[in-house]
């Protein structure tokens, strides 16, 4: 190798190390949700920069102001980020809102779905892609070994669905399922769910999860929302305020987990350090 090419080599090695030590070390950007009930200050994670930078985009835009925390389930958490339910009228269904894209999945096996816990709702995709701006809080409750084995059961389950539709093999399958997703085909989507579950059930190739014993403590100790682990992306986590997390999901709701009085978020804005 001429003494050029080892100099480029070098500069780029250093560069690109430099690079990813300024990621990791990059100051984590926080944002407080100003809700009825009292502030909520989040902490973004930059091990997930599409979310990051989307949900960053979406505060700035006032996108999430005077939008309603329209799911909300005691012992599990609380979800807001459509837009439709700004002007919503009582009783309205909610959770179908959104800008008209997905972001692709970021699921890192350090971050899961410990109390306090962000993450991003999506629908049944093949991608496991995150709606373009609907989010939950993780409330959750404390679990035990046996609760957390029969999560672990279950996210397997969900695993195998996963990587059974996501195999070539089963190309064409998954090419139907989805148009039946995209042509709104409720009862073409529901036997396609169906088949889905049934041929995951005899799917084998890939690699179980488990808990990492770490994970199972914070759950066994503050709690959580185990059985979402490895199926949504986790991106960030309530640093202030679980207290108004508690209260908002402590609030009386309809049969669609919405809340019978509006709760709302007045406003969403990055703080700055």
């Amino acid at each position: 190798m001429s003494y050029l090419k080892f100099l480029a080599l070098f500069l780029f090695l250093i560069y690109s190390c430099s690079s990813s030590k300024k990621h990791s070390e990059q100051q984590a950007v926080k944002v407080e949700l100003t809700t009825i009930y009292g502030n909520v200050i989040l902490e973004l994670s930059n091990e997930t920069p599409l979310h990051r930078d989307n949900f960053v985009k979406l505060v700035k835009e006032g996108y999430f102001d005077d939008m309603l925390f329209h799911r909300v389930i005691e012992g599990f958490g609380i979800q807001s980020g459509d837009p439709n339910s700004k002007n919503a009228k009582p009783r309205e269904a909610l959770g179908n809102g959104g800008p008209d894209y997905t972001i692709p999945a970021e699921i890192n096996a350090q971050l899961f779905h410990k109390r306090g816990a962000l993450n991003a709702a999506r629908d049944n995709n093949p991608d496991r892609a995150s709606a373009g701006s609907q989010f939950f809080i993780v409330q959750g409750k404390v679990q035990n070994d046996n609760t957390l084995d029969r999560s672990e059961k279950r996210i397997n389950n969900w695993l195998a669905e996963h990587y059974f539709i996501n195999d070539p093999a089963n190309k064409a399958f998954r090419d139907s399922f989805e148009m039946a997703m995209r042509n709104e085909n409720e009862q073409a989507y529901m036997r396609w769910i169906d088949s889905i579950q049934s041929g995951g059930k005899n799917y084998t190739n890939f690699e179980p999860y488990s808990y990492p014993e770490a994970h199972r403590e914070v759950y066994k100790t503050n709690g959580g929302a185990p059985h979402l682990d490895q199926n949504y992306t986790v991106f960030g986590e309530v640093i202030q305020g679980m207290n108004i997390v508690d209260s908002i999901a402590a609030q009386p709701v309809d049969s669609l987990d919405r809340p019978l009085n509006d709760v709302r978020i007045i406003s969403a804005r990055i703080l700055e350090e």
